[in-house]
């Protein structure tokens, strides 16, 4: 156990602990603030603030642990959050007895298959899979049981809940695929690339709405947005993903772009996932995360973010 715990730590490219030495200290400092700030003077704002940064050390402990377990772990890991994800997707959204099977098929069948077609790295059937063959099996399973009650609205529910929680949550772990020859086996970095971007993008957009935010974007909906925070937050999580280049395959110019990509799809899939909740008269998605909502709080944004990321680079780099 300690020779393959040591050959997976010197198989870890340079660059991780670099970047990884560098998110310690910026947590250990922002721990320290969050902290100072909870002594002198509490509130929402700063409980919340300090409900993130323990998430963001979670979050850095599994970032750690898929590095050095490599490629099955992360895709292990991954399948563990598409079926809390959905969990709570459908406890949110409630589904009637004749729906069982459907679940089931979703569960049990849709995400070990979705995540076995990504270890065998067969692309053209993973990105395929779900969208067609899932999408058309599900209303049929459903027809089966012979229950006609709001039988469309009930056939959404679960194909939207696979598709976001299994189908695009997929794409983040499927950034391991992505390879060429001056970019072997760091498909790791892509992933932690997309995951810093997308979490700063969010914490940025929250601190600068509360700091500065006059402006609401949509209150109804989520009423913590704000235009300054968007342009704001959004502003800094594209500076840092451009400053990251080099844990990349891309250039700078690319970098900035791709950065901006992921700040606005993580913006629109926080927003849209928002508009679920608020329509469902809740406020979050579960409370599997202490202080701070369910797995779904903490994962809207890579939903929508993760596969239009993972097809951008793949058509531009490899």
């Amino acid at each position: 156990m300690l020779n393959f715990l040591s050959e997976a730590v010197n198989s870890i490219p340079s660059k991780f602990w670099w970047v990884l030495s560098g998110m310690l200290t910026l947590l250990l400092i922002a721990t320290v603030i969050g902290r100072w700030l909870a002594y002198k003077k509490s509130g929402d704002v700063i409980d919340n603030l300090n409900h993130r940064i323990n998430a963001w050390w979670g979050m850095v402990a599994i970032l750690v642990l898929c590095f050095i377990f490599g490629k099955v772990a992360t895709l292990v890991l991954y399948g563990l959050l598409s079926f809390f994800a959905l969990r709570e997707f459908i406890t949110l959204t409630p589904t009637r007895r004749a729906d069982y099977w459907a679940l089931v098929f979703c569960f049990y069948v849709a995400i070990p298959l979705q995540y076995w077609l990504i270890g065998i790295e067969w692309y053209g059937l993973f990105v395929m899979c779900l969208p067609v063959y899932g999408f058309l099996i599900l209303p049929a399973i459903q027809a089966l049981s012979g229950d006609t009650q709001a039988f469309f609205e009930r056939t959404t529910k679960i194909q939207w809940g696979m598709m976001l929680t299994i189908y695009c949550l997929s794409y983040a772990p499927a950034l391991l695929l992505l390879q060429n020859l001056e970019f072997q086996g760091q498909g790791l970095l892509l992933l932690m690339y997309l995951l810093i971007v997308v979490q700063l993008s969010d914490v940025f957009q929250y601190v600068v709405g509360k700091l500065f935010g006059k402006h609401k974007l949509a209150p109804n909906v989520s009423p913590s947005k704000t235009v300054e925070g968007l342009f704001g937050g959004g502003a800094i999580a594209v500076a840092i993903g451009t400053a990251l280049w080099w844990i990349t395959p891309f250039s700078i110019g690319y970098a900035a772009l791709f950065s901006l990509v992921i700040v606005i799809c993580g913006f629109l899939g926080g927003l849209s996932l928002s508009a679920v909740k608020r329509s469902m008269g809740a406020k979050d998605w579960g409370t599997m995360i202490s202080g701070h909502g369910g797995i779904m709080d903490r994962i809207d944004s890579v939903l929508f973010a993760a596969p239009v990321f993972f097809h951008l680079v793949r058509y531009t780099y490899f």
